[in-house]
Order: structure tokens, then C-alpha cells, then sequence
């Protein structure tokens, strides 16, 4: 069997910050209300009248080198062999060590079972051939889920296509999820912090 790894592109030049993703990620998952496994920051920039605001989708980063996983004390964090990184809610003791780990500060306490919960791709849906809920309902086509090791997949040619960013390289986590058409200043802004560019 071949190797399979997920990963996700956000184009920020198509995100218009309708939250119709996290709107579908609440609903997909039964979110609590007051936390979010994924939300669009935005911030505004400039002085009156040159003013623009900036979206930016923000979900867990599916790192390759995850450092959740590494402080988890119970292993309850742990990667599949398809990359995606997982919480097992019955090892999960709620002691927010994997929150005050992640870089990208993705991660929330479910208020109503006391565990740590963040974004796994939907593995419910892709298990059976689905996209995440998140892709599957953006209106503007800014979010391509696919696997990265298959060359014919949407995600590897815009890979191959675009220059892209990811947030926090400096981390040394290696994320999966990849950004194209970011701004700089507004990653910085929203504490992102640095960002490195990938050319196609």
C-alpha cells in the first residue's frame, strides 16, 4: 500500500473571513459554544481612508514533528501513520500540557467533558472517503485538503504551483497545513509570529 500524508492549503487570496468554516466545524463536531476547532483571525490594517482587513483561517497544523504529542504526559496524543495528529479522549486527562506545548495556540478544554480537543481533519468523514466539513462547505474554494504524496492530487500541484507559507518554521514542528498569498505583517500581527515561504 502506498504512503499516504494529509495535508491542507488555505489560499488567503480567496478567504473573504465568512466563517463558514468554523460554522461547519461546530456543526460537523458538536463544538461547545465559547471554544472552536477552527476560527478566521482577521485584523485590520492601515489608517483612514486606506484601510484593509485580512483574514486568516486558523486551525491545528497537523505538524510532522509535533510537540503536543511529545509533552503529552498519558499519550493521549498521538499521529496516525497518515499524518494526522489525534487526541484519544479516553487517555486525555485534561492537563493542558499539549496546550501550553503548540506553537499555533489551536487547542481548547471541551467545557463539557473536561478534555482537550483541537482539529483532526474530520477523520471521521476522510476514513470514508470524504472532505473535511471545513473544505467541503467553503463557498470560495480557499481550503484543498488531499494527500501530498500523491502527485496527481489537487494539494500536491498547487504544492508544485504556488509559493507558500507556514506559520512558526522557526519551531522546528514542520506543519502540514500551508498558506498561499499570506501577508507577512498579518501573521506577525496576529501572533503568528514568522513565516517561511516555499516556492513551488
Amino acid at each position: 500500500m502506498s504512503k499516504v500524508r494529509y495535508g491542507m492549503i488555505v489560499d488567503l487570496r480567496r478567504c473573504i473571513g465568512c466563517h463558514a468554516c468554523s460554522v461547519a466545524c461546530k456543526a460537523e463536531l458538536g463544538v461547545p459554544l465559547g471554544v472552536f476547532r477552527t476560527w478566521v483571525k482577521q485584523i485590520e490594517k492601515g489608517s483612514y481612508p486606506q484601510v484593509s482587513k485580512s483574514f486568516l483561517p486558523a486551525l491545528c497544523n497537523q505538524c510532522a514533528n509535533p510537540i503536543c504529542l511529545q509533552n503529552c504526559p498519558t499519550r493521549a496524543t498521538y499521529q496516525l501513520d497518515n499524518g494526522i495528529v489525534v487526541v484519544d479522549p479516553h487517555r486525555c486527562i485534561g492537563c493542558k500540557y499539549c496546550i501550553a506545548s503548540c506553537p499555533y495556540a489551536v487547542r481548547h478544554v471541551n467545557p463539557l467533558k473536561k478534555i482537550v480537543q483541537k482539529c483532526e481533519f474530520c477523520l471521521h468523514r476522510v476514513e470514508v472517503g470524504l472532505e473535511p466539513a471545513c473544505v467541503n462547505t467553503c463557498p470560495t474554494r480557499a481550503l484543498t485538503f488531499g494527500d501530498m504524496e500523491d502527485p496527481d492530487s489537487e494539494i500536491s500541484r498547487l504544492l508544485a504551483t504556488y509559493p507558500v507559507q507556514v506559520l512558526k518554521p522557526e519551531r522546528a514542528t514542520q506543519p502540514q497545513v500551508y498558506y498561499i498569498g499570506a501577508d507577512m505583517y498579518v501573521m506577525e500581527a496576529r501572533g503568528m509570529g514568522n513565516a517561511e515561504v516555499r516556492n513551488g
